[in-house]
């Protein structure tokens, strides 16, 4: 097998992948150097009837709910494709914010219908990459060849369509998936063109044994790490430097910017009120944040050697300079007692809050081994199969997940108990969901001139009193 990209972009019901929904799956297969392979992928997947979405996504995509009736697949059928047809041995899964956002929504949907969450995205010489920080760290680094847009008051801005319209590339429709993909891959030349090099060294970096080489706390340096969490004034990009050890086997990273003179003496509560303030919290102007993150090294970080500095004006387009990084540095190795508190911070921390639902459980906990073959099961049954399919799941999660699976992809094997439960849970869900689609709809209604978000509008509100 020959390795190839798979360029793809998702339009979904809303923006938590724990609750919403794929609407429209949209992908590009390429070989390695971009050229198309086969026809482009364009499909929509049908909403079921306990799903209200959000009024402010559909404003953006256009998508009705009635038109992933008419035209899409369902959830188990769209799995299928996925799994069997898209995201094959040796694929690149490659989006734009696709490992925080588009990859979430993968995980869950494989999740609901008893596919594994992640081998999707790894296993069998599969992997992932996102073109949102390979973006971020050209811009930072060497921009040479490309124009950088800036927002309406002047800030760097890295979206895409701005970034498409601004170097010429076609891109007819932002915020419809194949529209997307096409700019994508058009923006991923241009990178690959201009700056091969650092195109190279990155799609390299997207393996996360590559990235441990650099960023680990056996030996401990200062490195360039580009993320959406810094500045815009400083093209996204700072020095860190391994910290500490984070949940999963991951690094808690310092960001040599800021002297971390007032926080090395803090207590653990201190520095807990400012890694866990609230957003409201972080607006006072009194606020000092704390610069740490976690790095996850399955995630694709953008990080390079310092030495790229050097080069490009590298150090005075972030903002730093050698003598700062080294005295900051310097100021942590010296405050032991700091790394451990922060260690103890994220060691202790919950990562979500826990749910009673099991379709927004996948981060409780990976299958039992001995579960592993009645999930197979499961998807590889009939609609007659499953009607009398009771599989002794280990996992206490995957039972009201079958009744939830059946429901939607095969009603009619359901029996009657599980109809009655299953209406139980879906009306429960929706009442809870109602006053925030009302107040949302009602307010876009009043404010919205356009015809075709006008008609969006009215058929979201056929959409909930059907399902209702």
């Amino acid at each position: 097998m020959f390795k190839t990209f798979f360029f793809y972009d998702l339009e979904t019901s809303g923006l938590n992948a724990r609750e919403s929904r794929i609407m429209q799956f949209a992908g590009i297969r390429t070989d390695m150097n971009l050229k198309q392979v086969g026809e482009p992928v364009n499909m929509l997947v049908r909403l079921n009837d306990d799903v209200l979405p959000s009024p402010e996504a559909l404003m953006v995509t256009g998508i009705t709910p009635q038109q992933t009736i008419a035209d899409g697949y369902g959830e188990a059928e769209f799995s299928r494709i996925l799994s069997d047809d898209i995201f094959t041995p040796d694929t690149i899964a490659v989006g734009f914010n696709s490992i925080r956002f588009d990859d979430e929504f993968v995980r869950h949907l494989f999740w609901r219908n008893f596919y594994d969450p992640y081998e999707w995205s790894w296993k069998d010489g599969r992997s992932r990459w996102d073109l949102l920080d390979v973006v971020r760290m050209t811009r930072a680094l060497r921009p040479d060849g490309i124009e950088w847009p800036v927002d309406e008051n002047g800030v760097a801005t890295n979206r895409l369509e701005l970034i498409s319209k601004l170097n010429k590339i076609d891109h007819f429709k932002a915020h419809d998936a194949l529209s997307d993909v096409e700019a994508l891959i058009a923006v991923t030349r241009l990178i690959r063109e201009k700056q091969p090099k650092l195109y190279d060294y990155l799609l390299k970096m997207r393996d996360k044994n590559e990235v441990k080489k650099l960023v680990n706390l056996d030996y401990k340096q200062p490195f360039v790490y580009v993320s959406g969490r810094f500045d815009s004034k400083y093209n996204k990009a700072t020095v860190a430097f391994p910290l500490t050890a984070g949940k999963n086997n991951n690094v808690v990273v310092y960001d040599l910017r800021y002297d971390p003179t007032p926080f090395v003496n803090m207590n653990q509560k201190e520095l807990a009120d400012k890694l866990f303030a609230k957003w409201e919290d972080r607006q006072a102007d009194n606020f000092v944040k704390l610069p740490v993150k976690e790095l996850q090294y399955n995630r694709a970080p953008a990080v390079a050697v310092i030495g790229v500095l050097s080069q490009a004006n590298g150090w005075e387009r972030i903002g730093l300079d050698e003598v700062t990084i080294t005295k900051h540095r310097d100021i942590l190795l010296e405050n032991p007692s700091f790394s451990e508190n922060i260690r103890s911070l994220f060691e202790n921390r919950e990562e979500f809050k826990k749910s009673p639902d099991s379709e927004a459980q996948l981060y409780d906990g990976f299958l039992p081994s001995g579960d592993k073959v009645r999930v197979e099961s499961v998807r590889n049954a009939s609609p007659r199969e499953l009607a009398d399919f009771h599989p002794n799941f280990i996992d206490e999660r995957l039972d009201s997940l079958l009744l939830h699976y059946k429901a939607r992809n095969f009603p009619k094997s359901l029996a009657e108990d599980e109809v009655v439960a299953w209406e139980k849970w879906r009306s429960d869900k929706i009442a809870a969901n109602l006053p925030e689609f009302v107040k949302s709809l009602q307010k876009l209604s009043a404010t919205v001139t356009d015809e075709d978000k006008q008609f969006v509008l009215k058929e979201l509100q056929l959409w909930a009193e059907s399902i209702i």
